[in-house]
């Protein structure tokens, strides 16, 4: 998931940086005297968003008079001389706050889906504004003083577990937050809130320029020999856009490694490629990432010695499964070995048919993908461009993700064209339960653009919540090339397995059956969020459900057994690159937010370099699978410390599937059991207690290491 990315106070008013784009009015104008969309509630289905009446020019306004409010609300409630009460206190808080949400929602959602320099402006803007908001109310002395008499009483309220929870949640946000600091130190705390707020926002802008100005522009199409006809037509079209009528442009993803690396024959347009993705950041211009992230690492270490933390990742782990670094750190090098032995393997093979073909060189990164498929299609006799055929888009959603989706948990979707959206290619779809009752809405925005950031995540407009009368509004992300007009979209397999994943994550936000906003959805610890996206998954590759979606996109035959065969043979293929890139990423993210708040400045390229060598990374044919300068994850998207939970949450996941396979694979009986322990239970209970709930016991290692193929 980038799913969500950092919420920016203890009230949770704002989601993720995903964006969500506003109508073609040109909105760098003030909007005219007319109410602000957001002042009320929207009056379309579900409270979904009126794009029709959204104009940029709406949000800074919102977000100003929604926090004035809600600040009015927050002082109400603390200025309030009865005796603290469960309802006048946690209650009257979850219920705060509702313009300045609604107008965060879609704001954020925007900035990543559908950005422009308006909204980006506006970021800039609003971005120390809210970090000032937040504090406002978390270091609030008066507020703090009734729930922490709450928190003192909890057990003699008379509460509900769950209410009993949200008590104690409050109070330990507050307190991570600095309430119990004194007045100096909250004063420092404020301004390394104020910076650090700036300082995201501008990463995450330049992230967008750098993915954009990395892209490589082909002057003679014999260079694209290897990448299909509809690929090539998409290049040009792409070009064309930019003003290079005649020429191919080859756009980046935010990944180290690029999907059509594994199709160029050409080697010198491979290397060119490469390097371009991997010195994202770096190039000494204005959108250069390298002050900026090792301000924020220093930053992040001077906020948890505040709090009295001797690191920033002691300080986030703090309130995640893991507990500790070490925990983390222990999961991810536990690992390295069997990974980099099988690498090098890999890398045998890939250099024996260099060696074959007499190319006269050392395998390098570059070099990997497109050598990985020829032994791919040796060893397994598979070839990408023939299994793309059977993977069309539509079909996928419909008939693997949606049918994978009622299969298990008896939901429906109906498409709503109704519904306005940001930008055409937006699709929403109702959600029916088996009662055929609404569940909810989603909106599917699939394709990449020069406005979007990289990756795939999942959002939200509106979140469940009883307490509110809320069901919930859900955003899908993913970033797959749209294709030349006239041609089908067809994904890679990853590119199904990143579709399912998603839904999982809209899943959690869907099925979700919570009173309070607190609980509802993915508000879990990241470490836990990862669990229902990465065991969706696993729907991708089942009998019943590829054999349902993996149909011939312009004949409708279903794919040849011998090919659904290759394809599951070759499962563990390249996983030792795959969990080697990934475990540097992980690794390099807990370095940087181990360091001390007394460390000096970090130079990016020196200290990365040195933090993979601690681990054994640091190999010449392998790079993590994010550089710092664009770990969009770690600077820019709330899984600071936190890019070990993939790995982690992997675990629960494996061991959660085995669980489905040991009691009969996909039944609804299985489905609603881990609707009724996980999906629906939001942050109710702690992480550890829900898994419990659905396993009977913690989880155990032993099958992501045969998932992997490291055992």
């Amino acid at each position: 998931m980038n799913h969500s990315l950092a919420a920016l106070s203890l009230l949770l008013l704002a989601a993720s940086c995903g964006t969500s784009d506003t109508t073609k009015t040109d909105m760098s104008t003030p909007a005219p005297a007319r109410e602000n969309p957001f002042a009320t509630e929207s009056t379309l289905y579900l409270g979904a968003p009126d794009f029709t009446k959204i104009q940029n020019g709406d949000f800074a306004p919102a977000m100003e008079e929604g926090m004035k409010k809600q600040l009015a609300e927050v002082k109400a409630i603390a200025d309030n001389t009865d005796a603290a009460t469960f309802d006048n206190t946690i209650i009257a808080l979850e219920k705060s706050g509702q313009e300045l949400k609604r107008a965060n929602k879609v704001f954020f959602n925007l900035v990543a889906s559908n950005t422009n320099d308006t909204l980006q402006e506006v970021n800039k803007d609003m971005a120390p504004k809210l970090a000032a908001h937040s504090d406002a109310i978390n270091l609030d002395p008066k507020l703090f003083a009734r729930v922490k008499s709450l928190y003192d009483r909890r057990d003699s309220l008379g509460l509900d577990s769950v209410s009993v929870r949200l008590v104690e949640r409050y109070y330990t946000q507050m307190v991570r937050a600095g309430a119990l600091l004194n007045a100096d130190d909250q004063k420092k705390l404020r301004a390394l809130n104020e910076e650090e707020s700036k300082l995201t926002t501008l990463f995450v802008d330049n992230l967008l320029k750098n993915v954009n100005n990395a892209a490589v522009l082909v002057d003679d199409k014999k260079q694209l020999d290897g990448m299909s006809d509809a690929e090539i037509e998409a290049a040009a079209a792409a070009a064309k856009d930019k003003g290079h009528e005649g020429k191919w442009l080859i756009t980046l993803q935010n990944t180290t490694m690029q999907p059509v690396l594994a199709e160029i024959k050409d080697r010198a347009l491979r290397e060119r490629i490469f390097t371009a993705s991997i010195n994202r950041g770096m190039a000494g211009d204005s959108s250069d990432q390298r002050a900026t992230v090792s301000r924020l690492a220093q930053l992040r270490a001077e906020r948890a010695k505040l709090l009295g933390f001797p690191n920033y990742a002691s300080y986030s782990l703090a309130d995640q499964m893991a507990k500790t670094p070490d925990a983390a750190v222990k999961l991810l090098t536990g690992m390295v070995p069997a990974a980099v032995k099988n690498l090098k393997a890999e890398a045998a093979k890939l250099q024996a048919v260099i060696d074959k073909e007499k190319g006269g060189f050392t395998l390098a990164p570059w070099d990997w993908d497109y050598y990985a498929e020829k032994v791919r299609k040796a060893e397994y006799d598979l070839d990408e461009s023939q299994i793309k055929p059977y993977f069309g888009m539509d079909r996928v959603l419909h008939d693997g993700v949606f049918f994978a989706a009622g299969q298990l948990y008896g939901l429906t979707f109906k498409e709503r064209k109704d519904l306005p959206v940001y930008q055409p290619d937006v699709r929403v779809f109702e959600v029916f339960g088996p009662d055929s009752g609404t569940v909810g809405l989603v909106y599917f925005d699939f394709f990449a653009s020069d406005s979007k950031q990289g990756g795939a995540w999942m959002d939200s407009f509106v979140d469940q919540s009883f307490l509110l009368g809320q069901k919930p509004v859900i955003t899908q992300n993913l970033n797959v090339k749209k294709p030349a007009d006239g041609q089908p979209a067809l994904l890679s397999f990853d590119e199904v397995t990143t579709m399912f994943h998603e839904f999982g994550h809209a899943l959690h936000g869907l099925l979700s059956t919570q009173k309070y906003p607190y609980f509802s959805g993915t508000n879990v610890p990241r470490d836990f969020v990862e669990l229902p996206s990465q065991f969706n998954e696993n729907w991708a590759s089942d009998p019943n459900v590829f054999a349902n979606y993996a149909k011939h996109w312009k004949t409708g035959e279903a794919m040849p057994q011998t090919l659904v065969d290759k394809i599951k043979k070759s499962s563990k293929f390249n996983q030792g690159f795959m969990t080697t890139e990934y475990l540097a990423a992980a690794l390099l993210d807990q370095q940087w937010h181990m360091l001390p708040a007394d460390a000096p400045l970090q130079d990016p390229e020196k200290f990365e370099k040195a933090a993979l060598a601690n681990y054994g990374l640091d190999l010449p044919i392998a790079y993590p699978r994010y550089r710092t300068c664009y770990f969009s994850h770690i600077w820019g998207g709330g899984y600071a410390a936190g890019y070990y939970a993939y790995m982690w949450a992997e675990v629960l996941e494996a061991d959660a599937f085995q669980w489905f396979k040991e009691h009969g694979g996909m039944t609804r009986a299985n489905g609603m059991h881990f609707r009724e322990t996980i999906l629906s239970k939001g942050g109710s209970k702690p992480a550890d207690e829900l898994y419990r709930d659905f396993r009977g016991r913690d989880a155990e290692v032993g099958p992501l290491l045969e998932k992997r193929g490291l055992k």
